[in-house]
């Protein structure tokens, strides 16, 4: 069983449950935007079909190797379909590190979801003693996801590559 899914977890306007085949047509149009390749960590080149399609490959391999994974996102009140968080395993400078990752739908940026997921992940991971520590990485030229980050309580830890490490501590944590 993969212990990092937030499946059936709640915030104030989301609920979140698994990613499912039927996501796919729903979840296609975010790689219609520019230089979302790069934000993903995707290879470039790739079709709109193709990095969907990679997109979704990634998210059963996370699912069946217990190395956390996204969760769908869905507003609580409309069932729109906002986009996808959660605790995902990494690799950093060989270090296997617990994330809290984010991504939401175009039509929804701008409106506090992807906080709003990421503060449960967050809260999720250190409640049910997961890590003592969590990240967030997101590209240089991810200003949004480094403002998210920063208002999830985390600081800026190190560059590596061309991606930026935000992390907290549980003991950071519990003086919020």
């Amino acid at each position: 069983m993969n212990n990092y899914l937030l499946t059936n977890q709640k915030t104030k306007r989301l609920k979140f449950r698994l990613v499912t085949k039927d996501d796919y047509n729903t979840w296609f149009p975010l790689f219609a935007e520019k230089n979302v390749d790069k934000f993903l960590g995707m290879p470039s080149g790739l079709s709109q079909t193709e990095q969907c399609d990679y997109w979704f490959k990634k998210v059963w391999h996370r699912y069946e190797n217990n190395l956390g994974g996204m969760n769908a996102l869905i507003d609580k009140e409309t069932g729109d379909f906002i986009g996808q968080s959660g605790l995902l395993i990494q690799t950093v400078e060989d270090e296997e590190r617990l994330e809290v990752g984010y991504s939401i739908l175009p039509k929804f940026w701008g409106k506090g979801y992807a906080q709003e997921a990421a503060k449960k992940c967050r809260d999720f991971c250190f409640e049910n003693e997961l890590s003592n520590n969590v990240i967030s990485m997101m590209h240089v030229d991810n200003i949004a996801s480094e403002i998210v980050a920063i208002k999830n309580g985390m600081s800026f830890e190190k560059q590596v590559d061309t991606y930026k490490v935000f992390s907290i501590s549980k003991d950071e944590w519990l003086k919020l």
